[in-house]
């Protein structure tokens, strides 16, 4: 139950945020506020979670006409490698919160790549490669930088191990 709570904390927070932290560059709307709650929703539940956090808050902006649908390569991937980097750190019992800077490999090489091959021509668009990474790592890092950081701040205010 704790979990199916945290993700819908964090699908609004996601959703709330999003008007104020989006910006259009090129193609895209940059949004680090994805990038913000695939780091946290990572670490706190895990792979599974953060990928439907992603979809959530992603259907939720295209509803609201603040996405577009480069918010699905652009958000699920880096949420799955946050997931599964808190996990291997985890059993290396090593400081889960790193994972959260893995956010960027996800989204700029994995959904970059996705979102430039697959999903640009299927929607009639022809983007650059090259372009696409150096746009959304624009969005990926910033976002997963300050989700380190609040988990940071979770940690050492004992929340963090609460959830």
């Amino acid at each position: 139950m704790r979990k199916l709570v945290t993700a819908g904390v964090l699908s609004a927070l996601g959703v709330v945020i999003s008007p104020f932290l989006s910006f259009p560059i090129l193609a895209f709307k940059v949004y680090p506020g994805q990038h913000l709650i695939n780091a946290i929703s990572g670490v706190l539940l895990g792979p599974w979670w953060a990928a439907l956090i992603s979809v959530i808050i992603g259907t939720i902006r295209i509803a609201m006409g603040t996405g577009t649908i480069f918010a699905y390569p652009g958000g699920i991937p880096g949420a799955l490698v946050v997931g599964f980097s808190s996990w291997l750190l985890k059993k290396l019992r090593m400081r889960e919160e790193l994972a959260a800077l893995s956010e960027p490999l996800g989204t700029v090489f994995i959904g970059g790549t996705i979102a430039t091959l697959i999903v640009a021509p299927l929607v009639g668009r022809s983007l650059l490669l090259t372009a696409t990474w150096v746009t959304w790592a624009m969005s990926s890092v910033p976002g997963s930088i300050v989700g380190y950081l609040v988990l940071e701040g979770l940690r050492k205010i004992g929340i963090k191990d609460a959830i």
